[in-house]
């Protein structure tokens, strides 16, 4: 079936753009032409799943694809044993009645049942669909309701009651599966995971070898719903040949071994509704035969550092938030060790960056010697030793948190991409590295930068194979993505270096345009803040249509284990930095609104730092406070990746924000020059 795949070569200029109908469709049971290209990577034959996964079985069939901890014993599925039960749970499916084109959700946290029900909904047939954790019964049923979700798979109780409260308004709704903890209540079409694979087991293979037969490249295989900032969420349909060609090249550019060389290890802990965790924890790590260990679903709590002693990963996604925590966890352990022991670390941190930075021929002697004393335990201590590979994405990170990891002889390669892209667009590498690049574009993909200002920024558009089939049941929305050359335009802005490295420059849509017409990108001048003001947490600017900016800030706090909740406790960093000022402030709710004014002159102070560095006067912060607590995925200001949902934050400190703006303040000018506070 591959002879009728139709193939698009990426427009020049000259030729005439492409019909739109053959490069992207928002149907459902659409086909779309692949990208392909002439040569190399770009031209390499298409797979369907299926395709990918028996060759891996084929070649790695004994190792272990899987693994996770149950009590005190690690169980692990060996690649054999992973495809027999994705082929056991897509036959429960169709006995289920799972419909061709429609979804199975998935409600939970990352688990073997978790990839076995992805993968066997693809080979069935139907649509893999992840469903954020965090999602509420209501966000649950449009995405069930917008993918004709027939079967929905929850991990537990707790997941189960969303879905029981909104049932009876999902129409294509068949059965429900929970793959942990017992039934609390017997119902009718709901299912524990053993009495769900028992559906299949003797079930003969004709059905589903005639389904994996029909399944084209070109066809959709898995929804990515987009946490929108805005509106609804939109399914981004991806295909076969999106997951298994993106996984391929990835792969290659990331250099990672095959385990008949050198087995790969990752451990899966990321929300994997989110197009990244999918793409490193199932799809790259089967091209190569590595094994993916589960963390605990208190991860993100505080255990995953456990989870990364045992597994001793060789490569490791973090978002920068994983990578913050991780930084002021070691300041904090850091301010309490002894004096000796401190300096030796301090003076091991300044060598290492130094040496990265220079990342010389020749490797000082010091080096070593630092290498040796702080370095290799620090690794040990993370769980990093074994790992040549760590990588940060999905949201911004500080220049700050990247120089402290690289100081300490970890590098932190970033990737850029967008769910529409199948993930990873361009990826840093240990030869491509430049500090708060993300690195140069995947082989077989291409960046254009449209409409360049004289600095050379303009907004991102990627083509190539991993560029999405469209959005489900939404034409408009994908026209407004794909432009008439069927070029991903990504709303970020961007620009190369004379290396052909990029760097994000701001969001289109984040811009804030002041009354007075400047653009200001606010990431650069939130960063900036963050990193004069360690105390500070979150910093989110405001001044769109305003006469001048201001901004919201927050303190570093504990966070609840349970719920993730801020609350009002101080880090114990945070509290050693009060100390440090002169306040004996142990708590944001002492801080809070200008409550205690040593800590209220010393952000004053840091706040007129980062003014003086500012490219105009319009891009000076005029006002600010510190909130009552800080922002969170449990409060709804941060995303499930933690990036800042700022329209939400502007809804939820609309009082704040308005008494910002409330006296009439005129911004200053250089005749009229404002007299600093």
């Amino acid at each position: 079936h591959f002879q009728d795949i139709l193939i698009a070569h990426r427009p020049d200029s000259l030729s005439l753009a492409v019909a739109e109908s053959d490069l992207w469709t928002s149907r459902g049971d659409g086909e779309v032409k692949l990208r392909m290209g002439d040569s190399g990577i770009a031209a390499e034959p298409p797979l369907t799943v299926d395709q990918m996964f028996k060759s891996a079985v084929e070649r790695f069939g004994r190792y272990t694809a899987l693994g996770w901890r149950e009590g005190e014993q690690t169980k692990t599925l060996s690649y054999k044993e992973y495809y027999q039960a994705c082929r056991t749970a897509a036959k429960s499916f169709l006995k289920l009645g799972l419909e061709r084109y429609h979804g199975v959700g998935i409600l939970g946290f990352n688990s073997a049942e978790w990839f076995i029900s992805d993968i066997a909904a693809i080979l069935a047939g139907g649509f893999a669909v992840g469903i954020y954790t965090t999602n509420s019964p209501e966000a649950c049923q449009y995405v069930a309701e917008n993918c004709k979700a027939n079967i929905i798979v929850v991990e537990n109780q707790k997941q189960l009651q969303k879905i029981l409260q909104i049932q009876d308004k999902l129409p294509h709704l068949k059965a429900i599966i929970q793959y942990k903890d017992a039934l609390k209540e017997k119902r009718p079409n709901l299912y524990t995971w053993a009495d769900f694979m028992e559906l299949g087991r003797d079930e003969s293979d004709t059905q589903l070898d005639g389904i994996i037969a029909t399944q084209k490249p070109n066809q959709c295989c898995t929804l990515i719903y987009t946490s929108g900032t805005t509106g609804q969420p939109k399914g981004v349909m991806l295909s076969h040949d999106n997951l298994t060609w993106t996984a391929l090249s990835v792969g290659c550019h990331v250099r990672l071994t095959e385990a008949t060389k050198s087995q790969e290890i990752v451990v899966s802990y990321l929300p994997l509704s989110h197009i990244a965790a999918q793409m490193v924890d199932i799809w790259v790590t089967m091209k190569v035969g590595g094994a993916t260990y589960f963390a605990q679903p208190d991860a993100l709590k505080g255990t995953l550092v456990n989870t990364m002693r045992e597994v001793r990963p060789t490569a490791f996604m973090g978002v920068p938030r994983v990578w913050e925590k991780m930084q002021e966890k070691m300041k904090s352990t850091g301010a309490k060790s002894s004096t000796v022991r401190r300096k030796v670390a301090v003076w091991a941190k300044g060598v290492g960056l130094q040496t990265n930075l220079r990342k010389m021929n020749q490797t000082p002697v010091n080096y070593r010697l630092a290498k040796k004393l702080v370095f290799t335990k620090v690794r040990k201590a993370l769980g990093l030793d074994r790992c040549t590979k760590c990588y940060t994405g999905a949201a911004p990170i500080t220049k700050d948190t990247l120089e402290f990891f690289l100081s300490l002889d970890i590098p932190l390669y970033e990737l850029y991409g967008m769910s529409e892209s199948t993930g990873p667009h361009t990826i840093s590498q240990s030869e491509a590295f430049r500090l708060t690049s993300c690195g140069k574009v995947i082989p077989g993909c291409e960046t254009k930068i449209h409409s360049p200002d004289e600095e050379g920024n303009g907004e991102i558009c990627f083509w190539g194979r991993h560029v999405f089939m469209g959005y489900l049941n939404m034409a408009d929305k994908t026209k407004d993505a794909l432009d008439d050359e069927g070029w991903l335009h990504s709303g970020d802005l961007g620009k190369h270096d004379e290396n052909g490295f990029l760097f994000i420059t701001g969001r289109i849509k984040e811009l804030i345009i002041t009354a007075g017409g400047e653009n200001i990108p606010p990431v650069p001048i939130e960063d900036a803040v963050k990193e004069a003001l360690p105390l500070v947490s979150n910093a989110m600017l405001i001044g769109d249509k305003r006469k001048f900016l201001a901004m919201l800030l927050t303190i570093k706090c504990q966070v609840n284990g349970d719920t993730g909740a801020p609350e009002d406790e101080l880090t114990p960093e945070a509290i050693e930095l009060c100390r440090k000022l002169g306040s004996s402030a142990t708590r944001v709710s002492e801080i809070a609104g200008g409550r205690d004014r040593v800590i209220h002159a010393a952000i004053q102070d840091g706040i007129n730092r980062v003014n003086e560095n500012a490219t105009s006067n319009a891009q000076r912060i005029q006002k600010w406070t510190i909130l009552g607590q800080d922002f969170s995925i449990f409060g709804g200001e941060l995303g499930p990746t933690m990036k800042l949902k700022r329209p939400v934050v502007m809804k939820m400190y609309k009082e704040q924000i308005e008494h910002f703006y409330k006296e009439v303040v005129t911004p200053s000018t250089p005749d009229n020059p404002m007299p600093s506070k």
